[in-house]
């Protein structure tokens, strides 16, 4: 075998490997508005979201600091790492857990698309870059999905104004982590490292107000919430994440088309498992979604 086959053999084989890891990121990542309505039946949001955020904590720095040998972060990169944790868990995951109980699974699938569009509004405003009229039009298709795909639904009290406007508060939050995360400067430390102990942070400073609200009666240790936490743990903590940051590694205008995918991805999931209908006004809302998303999308790769 030559020299050009070979070179041409390990091509073709990481095409196939990052195809099946955008893939495995599209039904993943959107899986966990589905798996948090199935821990939410037995479970406070705020227990579900402290045995999440410690278990799948725990695993990653076990895997990177006791398996891979990783450094401790050190002097500033502390500080970075808790209001990183602060923004993308404790806050974010927070309320979005909470915006769950009041909205669909494929709503708050739906929801999660919207983010690009968010960063790149916010990343314009808050570093005084022109407002392009093409970002204006992304969030207003966004928005427009969002609101049709949950018009029905709030008819059927599948979802209700306050749960919309948490769970899009959530998305603004993120986006802002997302934001603070990227102006960092983060040396050699490794993203394992950055991930796992952001987590564990975010779970602290939210275990005051899980412990403030807990309530016995409500919660049930059952399969509902065994199986809600491992998901949101494992799979997408871990999972989705890790596969979503191999993608960017290789081509970031590339792994950005995965996206499209996932809020389908969502709606199907969540048909399957919760038996939430997919209607006309929800295929509409989704189209609106993923043409605002191309749409920044498209700019960035301008």
């Amino acid at each position: 075998m030559t020299e050009q086959e070979v070179s041409l053999k390990v091509d073709q084989s990481k095409a196939v490997l990052l195809f099946f890891a955008g893939l495995g990121f599209a039904v993943l990542w959107p899986s966990a508005s589905t798996a948090t309505k199935i821990g939410l039946l037995s479970a406070q949001p705020f227990v579900i979201c402290i045995a999440r955020f410690f278990l799948a904590g725990g695993i990653m720095l076990l895997i990177t600091h006791g398996i891979m040998r990783k450094r401790l972060p050190q002097g500033k990169e502390w500080k970075q790492i808790a209001i990183y944790g602060l923004l993308n868990v404790s806050i974010y995951l927070g309320v979005y857990i909470v915006a769950m109980r009041e909205v669909s699974a494929g709503l708050g699938a739906l929801a999660i698309a919207t983010n690009p569009v968010i960063i790149s509004l916010l990343s314009t405003l808050l570093f005084r870059q022109r407002l392009k009229p093409i970002i204006i039009g992304s969030l207003l298709l966004c928005s427009a999905g969002v609101v049709l795909a949950a018009w029905p639904l709030m008819h059927n009290s599948m979802a209700t104004p306050f749960g919309i406007s948490l769970l899009m508060s959530s998305m603004l939050v993120y986006s802002a982590g997302t934001l603070y995360f990227s102006r960092q400067q983060w040396s050699d430390l490794h993203i394992l490292t950055i991930n796992g102990w952001q987590t564990l942070l975010g779970g602290i400073f939210l275990l005051p107000v899980a412990i403030a609200t807990y309530e016995p009666a409500k919660n049930v240790w059952d399969i509902h919430f065994l199986g809600g936490v491992l998901w949101l743990a494992i799979p997408v903590s871990i999972g989705a994440v890790q596969l979503w940051l191999y993608l960017l590694r290789d081509n970031a205008v590339k792994a950005s088309f995965w996206l499209f995918l996932c809020p389908i991805f969502g709606y199907i999931i969540a048909n399957v498992m919760v038996n939430e209908p997919i209607g006309l006004y929800a295929i509409v809302g989704m189209v609106l979604v993923i043409a605002g998303l191309y749409l920044v999308q498209r700019s960035k790769r301008a």
